[in-house]
């Protein structure tokens, strides 16, 4: 992967031409239903059947007893009213201060409707659950590599059950956006891009390093923080079950890595801090939405300055926030500070670092396992 001027001004600085056309021009829409890559990588018979590996045996047996059925688990009878959701998004102070910000810019969206910004809001809706979507059948191919190419036997039987929990995410992901929703999006560019590149490469810890603590990380960060905004019944039950699994996924990415890079040396390490780095960038860039704006036949360009030269302290939050679980989960495998410290001069130029000490996946998924706490209520 790469990248050119990749950081953003910090605050009071203005964002340059080149970096919002670098943006929109990564952001335009892959067309087509079908997408093919060459997988790279081999693939690793082990004939040592040994548990050696007690932590990612415990995540191993934990992922047996917190199975779920997304067909009956959750509760598909309910009705989902779209237009109220993105009509509370619309009257929101958020969406006032966005239409401001545009019209100092010269983005045509400052002379929209109230119906012209609820069809964006639905549209938004639709877009960010699409990537979620998407995201999930990422994650079951890059899982599916990953069972045929870990050397060891407790990481196979892991992934294995990763294999089951990204089906299962895809399922009913598609089937809200397809029954409760009104469809789903092309894949975000900026997510494809990084899919592909996981994907492609033969290195089988550049799979754990990208998908496991990147793309798994940021998205259990979004769902937690989308299950706090909504009142949605069944999607708040959907991404609580959806953020039990994704919760072990990262841990396992942590406890295989962590023993892998002890044993780096600096150049190797080196390598895996500017795939990091590359990753958190188009990870940030999918949440300028310039799929969604092209869509609605919008020119992004003035809207990606308002998104980045004028956010309020709630948007600057929320971005950020979206690499609460990446930071300390790098900081854990040795990234953040490995040779020169590199990475964490460059999470710090992205306003990151403050997430550093926080709590490692590694050490927490046991304690984010929603399906095991209801059924234990429902026993009770």
């Amino acid at each position: 992967m790469t990248t050119t001027d990749p950081t953003l001004p910090q605050d009071g600085a203005s964002t340059s031409d080149e970096e919002i056309d670098r943006i929109v021009a990564l952001g335009t829409s892959l067309a087509g239903e079908m997408h093919a890559v060459r997988s790279a990588g081999d693939i690793s018979f082990t004939w040592d059947y040994d548990r050696s590996r007690a932590a990612l045996s415990k995540l191993y047996e934990k992922a047996k007893t917190s199975q779920w059925n997304g067909a009956t688990d959750l509760p598909w009878h309910l009705d989902v009213d779209q237009e109220r959701m993105a009509r509370a998004m619309a009257d929101s102070g958020a969406t006032a201060r966005f239409r401001e910000a545009a019209a100092r810019h010269g983005s045509e969206v400052a002379r929209w409707s109230d119906d012209e910004w609820l069809r964006f809001e639905i549209e938004n809706q639709n877009g960010m659950l699409s990537q979620f979507l998407h995201g999930e059948q990422g994650a079951l191919l890059c899982t599916g590599k990953l069972v045929e190419q870990v050397p060891w036997i407790d990481a196979k039987y892991y992934a294995a059950t990763q294999v089951m929990d990204e089906a299962r995410h895809v399922e009913v992901f598609a089937r809200y956006l397809d029954t409760k929703m009104s469809g789903h999006h092309p894949i975000n560019p900026h997510l494809g891009r990084l899919l592909d590149a996981i994907l492609t490469d033969d290195r089988w810890d550049i799979t754990y390093l990208g998908m496991q603590i990147m793309v798994e990380g940021l998205a259990l960060a979004a769902f937690g923080f989308i299950h706090t905004i909504t009142d949605e019944p069944l999607l708040k039950k959907l991404l609580r079950y959806v953020m039990s699994d994704e919760a072990r996924h990262v841990a396992f990415g942590v406890l295989s890595l962590q023993e892998l890079y002890d044993g780096m040396t600096q150049a190797e390490l080196r390598e895996r801090q500017e795939f990091a780095y590359e990753a958190v960038l188009r990870l940030r860039d999918r949440w300028f939405h310039t799929d969604t704006w092209q869509r609605l036949g919008v020119d992004p360009r003035p809207l990606v300055r308002v998104m980045i030269d004028e956010q309020s302290d709630e948007e600057r939050m929320f971005r950020t926030m979206l690499f609460s679980k990446i930071v300390p989960n790098c900081k854990k495998l040795g990234l953040l500070d490995a040779g020169d410290g590199w990475l964490r001069q460059k999470f710090g130029e992205l306003g990151i670092l403050v997430f550093e000490d926080w709590v490692d996946t590694g050490d927490e998924y046991e304690d984010l396992d929603e399906v095991s706490k209801d059924r234990d209520a429902a026993s009770a």
